[in-house]
């Protein structure tokens, strides 16, 4: 928020922050003349660019594509997000009680070897993290669409049904 500068903030519920003396919550960061001036140069930069509006279509850019390999890719059970930040959850079967802990693991190694960096995460490892920069071009963006999309093909079989 900041721009690389340390600032901190609190925020919570009007009445429980409400609640508290003044000078009862803070952080070590918090109100530094220097980090405030930064923040607000950063928040005047967010709103110039227009870059909560980019951030808005590269998720959909994203959710889009990868809705549209759910349809033809079986073990895609969920895509989710907000913003440019999106997931994909993969299970093994359709109940949704076998997670694709394997199939994860062996996307993120095909992509990698094709030299997109992806993270998985979730209680169940078998979701795949996509935070894209919403610095990234639309071209860079599709090419790394079109890693997933063939590296998903070469893992998995084609269907137009979920796996039993």
């Amino acid at each position: 928020l900041a721009g690389g500068l340390p600032l901190a903030a609190v925020i919570g519920r009007a009445d429980i922050m409400d609640s508290v003396p003044v000078g009862g919550v803070g952080g070590t960061y918090g109100g530094h003349p220097l980090g405030c001036a930064a923040a607000l140069a950063v928040l005047d930069v967010i709103e110039q660019e227009g870059l909560l509006e980019r951030s808005l279509r590269v998720g959909e850019r994203l959710t889009a594509r990868l809705n549209e390999m759910a349809r033809r890719v079986p073990y895609i059970a969920e895509v989710r997000g907000l913003g440019a930040m999106v997931a994909m959850e993969l299970f093994e079967d359709l109940a949704q009680t076998r997670p694709a802990v394997d199939l994860v693991k062996a996307l993120l190694a095909r992509c990698a070897e094709r030299g997109l960096i992806l993270l998985s995460c979730g209680t169940l490892a078998n979701v795949v993290r996509f935070l894209v920069p919403i610095t990234a071009t639309d071209n860079q963006i599709e090419e790394a669409l079109d890693i997933i999309e063939t590296s998903l093909a070469e893992l998995t079989p084609s269907t137009d049904s979920k796996v039993a």
